[in-house]
């Protein structure tokens, strides 16, 4: 091997283990094609590809011709190179059954191009049972960029939350991830954090959907279908009586009203799946318990039942209530706190976003918009683009975030206008609002206004407020609204 060839294929290892998100992946990107950063993405990938398989082809020829057997070193540099080229040889093939796949559902398709990828590896020199295993790594890690990906937005603290989610699946060492992890990310429980409506179930639904799923060569499919792998559950729509038996299931008879056995959510995640608590903050200490029981044991009793079950998929819960504060309160347990959090990843509000990179609200309403009306709808973009842009508060908050701009935009759609709520007045006040709780000058009526009035700028629906302030939900909202 010369020593050009040593280089490349150095530098190609490494970038197989390097964030996709991270810049240090452009960066190798760059040093092996010798290009600068301002060529385009697809010119830098053509380049990439082009490289690596002149390099791996010439020096199979030439052991080959030589009848030569590489040393240990050079095969596994070689192995890498092969295994990066075969990767990206199929991204599309693998982009097109993803996007075929979430049209299907819960039905697993065939996949069309498993044969023509597993002979390749093979012919390689790759064992059949470790092609097999690396078409599956192949598949999950292009989940993972596509779901990731999916998440639009130029600014430092969305390009941080791409490398966390990507971290959060492979790890931050995926030489780690690939020789011990793989088949055993169980034991990582994750817990999302942010305000209301910033994208948390998106980021969820991202990990969820991206764990390793191995292939059944003889059926020439996945053994589960990622749609159906990733299963979510909002804690906070149901009432302290029903969610036992919600997340653990029920045996028939079990209370007053249960007429048939039920699964709940532990029962149907499937072994390659994860579920989603959202909520989680929310939950009573009872059910915490419970809960920390099935991430240290692995194991559930449904309600009415004695038999125990087996749990094996991820754990990805979230909130948007701060945790030092739940847990200094007594309404979080600290043991439970440590058994969820193997991992906490920050969901940052829209303010933020946008403060960082202003461009990016254009980037969010073609996400958006792409959703709303397909592809062919996008020529509502610049429309509605201009429409905020003229008629948005300067430095408007957005409270609601993502889910407040999505809103937006469906009322722009159909009615042509959409009212901003008027924070500046009472942004201009903040002082003078602190001032006048200080030196106590507030009656009770109007410090609960106020009070209710910021926490509504902060957490964007007048439930969050509710939970937070103790109050009725039609209390805060006459709070609210009173005092515009």
């Amino acid at each position: 091997m010369k020593v050009d060839e040593r280089e490349i294929l150095h530098k190609i290892r490494t970038a197989a283990f390097t964030n996709p998100f991270d810049p240090k992946r452009r960066a190798i990107d760059l040093s092996i094609t010798g290009l600068s950063s301002a060529e385009s993405i697809e010119k830098i990938h053509s380049q990439l590809l082009s490289r690596v398989s002149e390099t791996t082809e010439a020096i199979s020829a030439r052991n080959r011709k030589a009848g030569v057997v590489p040393g240990r070193e050079e095969k596994e540099l070689l192995r890498y190179g092969i295994l990066f080229r075969v990767f990206h040889d199929f991204c599309d093939a693998y982009d097109d059954h993803i996007r075929e796949q979430v049209k299907a559902g819960d039905e697993i398709l065939s996949v069309k191009f498993g044969r023509e990828a597993l002979a390749v590896l093979t012919e390689s020199g790759i064992s059949e049972p470790e092609a097999i295993r690396y078409f599956s790594l192949f598949f999950q890690m292009r989940r993972a960029f596509y779901f990731i990906s999916g998440i639009a937005g130029a600014s430092q603290c969305v390009m941080a939350l791409r490398r966390a989610l990507w971290n959060n699946i492979f790890t931050s060492d995926s030489r780690i991830y690939d020789e011990f992890l793989w088949n055993r990310m169980e034991d990582f429980s994750t817990m999302i954090l942010g305000e209301t409506g910033t994208g948390k179930g998106m980021a969820a639904a991202a990990i969820g959907r991206s764990g390793y799923i191995p292939f059944d060569s003889k059926r020439g499919q996945f053994s589960e279908s990622f749609a159906r792998a990733f299963t979510p559950i909002n804690l906070s729509q149901y009432p302290e009586q029903l969610i036992e038996s919600e997340l653990f299931g029920h045996r028939k008879g079990a209370f007053t009203g249960a007429i048939e056995t039920h699964k709940g959510i532990f029962s149907r995640c499937s072994p390659c799946g994860a579920i989603f608590l959202d909520e989680i903050g929310d939950v009573s200490i009872p059910v915490q318990i419970k809960l920390l029981q099935v991430l240290q044991d692995r194991t559930f009793t449904p309600v009415g039942s004695h038999r125990e079950k087996k749990f094996q998929g991820r754990v990805i819960a979230a909130t948007n209530k701060s945790l030092d504060q739940i847990r200094a309160s007594g309404q979080f347990r600290d043991d439970f706190y440590y058994r969820i959090c193997s991992d906490v990843i920050h969901v940052p509000p829209l303010r933020q976003r946008l403060k960082e990179h202003p461009g990016e609200l254009s980037e969010i309403l073609q996400f958006t918009i792409r959703r709303i009306l397909g592809t062919k709808g996008l020529q509502a973009v610049e429309k509605i683009s201009l429409y905020i842009r003229e008629n948005q508060p300067p430095g408007y908050p957005w409270p609601g975030n993502i889910r407040e701009l999505e809103q937006c935009v469906r009322r722009i759609m159909l009615s042509d206008q959409y009212h901003w709520q008027n924070f500046g007045e009472d942004e201009g006040k903040s002082d003078q609002f602190i001032h006048e709780v200080e030196a106590g000058t507030l009656t009770g009526r109007e410090l609960l206004s106020q009070y209710c009035r910021r926490l509504y700028r902060k957490l964007g629906t007048y439930e969050a407020v509710s939970q937070q302030t103790a109050l009725d939900r039609r209390t805060v909202k006459k709070y609210v609204t009173t005092s515009r």
